[in-house]
């Protein structure tokens, strides 16, 4: 999966040190992770989890009401995240009991910045792989494989940037994704300046996707924030 891609995924930080998440919250943002939300606590961070459904949850093992095994558990009760550890040197208890309740990966602190953003990709693309390169939306499909839109018996080609304006939406279904996220997906590291462009890709993709693009039903715009890609169940 493409990098930028990865970094439109939101991250949770669960520890009690704040030192340590301002460290690892710096860490993450100046590789170009946006969406990162923080708790404290196993209570904090079950209410967070809840109302940010995060994509990846990263917890410390030990926390002041608890520790981090019982969060995991807790959190999958409600949602299929995966799951970091963060545990302290040679606790290798700590290791076997999170990889034995499903925990997807483990760093052992003090930790190398590169550590961590290695294990945290490798961890997001394991989890997030390619979608199916087939999209049903409502009154079409798209072809991710052609570049093509199916809608009423015709065939409609995707440009490279509609093409990957759309798969960008698809990989985070039915979520808001930012302007911003958007723009850096299709111009690189330099996004600004193209929020008109986005929104004239916007107008053509709904040309062909929707069967009325002045009420789409697909690709809908959260105003203020993004857009979202509605994908039929």
């Amino acid at each position: 999966m493409d990098q930028t891609l990865l970094h439109t995924k939101k991250l949770l930080l669960v520890d009690d040190e704040p030192e340590l998440l301002k460290m690892v919250t710096a860490i993450l943002k100046d590789d170009g992770f946006e969406n990162i939300v923080s708790a404290a606590s196993v209570k904090e961070g079950t209410s967070v989890a809840k109302s940010e459904e995060p994509d990846l949850a990263i917890l410390d093992v030990m926390l002041p009401d608890g520790d981090g095994f019982p969060l995991m558990e807790q959190i999958r009760t409600f949602a299929d995240v995966p799951v970091i550890f963060l545990t302290a040197k040679d606790e290798a208890a700590d290791k076997l009991s999170g990889l034995g309740l499903g925990a997807d990966d483990y760093i052992v602190k003090p930790f190398m910045p590169q550590e961590l953003l290695l294990r945290v990709y490798a961890v997001l693309r394991r989890c997030y792989k390619e979608d199916e390169k087939l999209l049903t939306l409502s009154g079409c499909t798209v072809d991710f494989s052609r570049a093509e839109v199916h809608k009423a018996g015709e065939v409609i080609p995707l440009t490279a940037k509609e093409h990957a304006l759309l798969e960008t939406l698809a990989h985070n279904k039915g979520k808001i994704v930012s302007v911003d996220a958007l723009c850096e997906a299709l111009w690189g590291d330099n996004p600004f300046g193209y929020e008109n462009s986005l929104n004239a890709h916007v107008r053509r993709i709904r040309e062909k996707i929707e069967t009325d693009p002045s009420k789409p039903v697909s690709l809908i715009t959260i105003k203020g924030l993004g857009y979202k890609l509605n994908i039929r169940k």
